[in-house]
């Protein structure tokens, strides 16, 4: 089924893991708890979950449902919305970046 709002559709949606979009969205996360000062360890104290588990969804290894990633981006000070404003920014300006290769 093709939805004519997005650019594919989901019968021919790929694994996103390495996606241009997945790595926006792990230079979000990063740059945000980077910005509001927090260590991994700071950030898993927040949220209650070891250390690793902050480290292997920044290096793209443990994937987030929407519920955990406003858990973690409320525990870094941001509001969900935000931080899509700043994903979708991140995104358009890797776009720009291959566009220009």
């Amino acid at each position: 089924m093709a939805y004519p709002f997005l650019e594919y559709s989901f019968a021919s949606m790929k694994k996103s893991l390495k996606s241009l979009e997945h790595k926006a969205l792990l230079k979000t996360l990063y740059s945000l708890r980077i910005g509001a000062g927090l260590r991994q360890t700071d950030l898993a104290e927040r949220i209650d979950e070891p250390q690793s588990f902050i480290s292997k969804v920044e290096q793209g290894e443990r994937r987030l449902d929407i519920v955990e990633l406003k858990i973690i981006v409320e525990a870094m000070g941001a509001s969900l919305p935000e931080f899509i404003q700043q994903f979708e920014t991140n995104v358009n300006e890797a776009k720009k970046k291959i566009s220009k290769s």
